[in-house]
């Protein structure tokens, strides 16, 4: 499925505009509004992953609307509905409104109940904007971005969230399983944001995989998701969902992605470039021939895959005190399955005794069975 994650229309590049991978009782009701199901000319699953794959975006402009139920534990900064923090996309409901108008034209605005925060691009400049602290960041300039690792803006800066923040951003996530381990078929048509949509439904046949079923409403006409949800396995209601309640696929006016800071607003101006080495002079360290040992690996394909890493040892200074930190926090964990475990309805963690850190949208119990698997050593 290469052909989809490299296409330009899969990753129209909203700034920030994420991750993945994007409700709780009754959201479908409560968040768009749906409309009886339109009466549109049949498709197969094949047809509308070929729309998906041919579709073309010259701009777009709406409002969208997240919701997060992953489960997770209820922390201040992360649980608040309608804060304007990037940070609190992982739980509860969010309004933003994005504009997009090219590769390297987007603006994502994350709007709260008192105040707002922004990411704009505009050519080589990004800005991020917070209205509550009244302060901003300038990064001009272009590095080699992908190194970075940022979701949403090739490369230029980390985001707070992975999180999808678009369904297009989410349907790219999705698109990337999609492989013999997954079922495709389609669903019910709907009206989402007052246009007509196809469902594609995509099913992990591994039933290890936390994931029930990931739904995309394809937009009939300009053949873009509209819509995507994702539900556990075993449940009906999704723990993510990211969707348009109105949508304009006119060009943007270029004035939409100039930013001008409000009076009394602190900007910092930063390099690209330096912030990319102090992301790699932060990056765990080890001693002796613990450097020579691999740092992570993958176990697994598709939907089961687990990730592997290894904690940081032998660090000083400030990274000590916050590894000491990150220590006190998994201590607090419940013990269980070889180790300390932090679960939720999409994704799972297990932190072993020998120091690995498990990582996987997989069962408690796949996660056992990969921390004994000789491959998943690391030595």
């Amino acid at each position: 499925m290469s052909n989809f994650t490299s296409r330009p229309v899969l990753r129209w590049a909203v700034p920030a505009a994420a991750a993945v991978a994007v409700v709780g009782a009754g959201v479908a009701a409560k968040t768009l509004a749906v409309a009886a199901e339109p009466d549109l000319p049949a498709r197969t699953a094949a047809q509308l992953l070929v729309d998906l794959q041919t579709a073309r975006l010259d701009g777009l402009s709406g409002t969208v609307v997240e919701r997060a139920d992953l489960g997770l534990p209820a922390i201040p900064l992360l649980t608040g509905d309608q804060s304007a923090k990037l940070t609190s996309l992982v739980s509860g409901k969010h309004t933003l409104r994005v504009w997009y108008s090219g590769p390297d034209k987007g603006r994502v605005s994350l709007l709260g109940t008192q105040g707002q925060s922004d990411v704009i691009r505009n050519g080589n400049d990004i800005w991020i904007w917070d209205s509550q602290t009244k302060q901003a960041r300038h990064f001009a300039g272009r590095p080699d971005t992908d190194k970075a690792g940022v979701p949403g803006i090739p490369g230029v800066l980390a985001s707070p969230s992975d999180l999808p923040k678009s369904p297009q951003e989410a349907a790219d996530l999705a698109l990337k399983a999609i492989d013999p381990t997954t079922q495709v078929t389609t669903g019910n048509s709907a009206k989402i944001a007052g246009r007509d949509a196809y469902e594609l439904i995509l099913r992990p046949r591994d039933t290890s995989s936390l994931v029930g079923e990931v739904r995309l409403a394809i937009d009939a006409e300009k053949k873009l998701p509209l819509r995507v949800q994702v539900l556990p396995r075993g449940t009906a209601n999704p723990a993510f969902e990211v969707a348009f309640t109105q949508v304009s696929f006119v060009r943007p006016d270029d004035a939409e992605f100039t930013f001008n800071p409000p009076a009394g607003t602190k900007v910092t101006e930063q390099d690209p470039a330096k912030v990319l080495q102090e992301q790699q002079d932060k990056a765990p360290q080890h001693n002796g021939g613990a450097a020579d040992k691999p740092k992570s690996a993958v176990i697994g394909t598709g939907w089961a895959s687990v990730l592997v890493l290894r904690s940081s040892d032998g660090a000083q200074g400030s990274g000590a005190e916050e590894q000491k930190k990150a220590q006190d926090a998994i201590a607090q964990l419940p013990q269980g399955n070889g180790g300390r475990t932090f679960n939720s309805k999409l994704l799972n963690v297990l932190f072993t005794d020998d120091g690995r850190v498990l990582v996987g949208s997989v069962t408690p119990e796949r996660l056992t069975q990969v921390a004994a698997d000789p491959a998943a050593a690391l030595k």
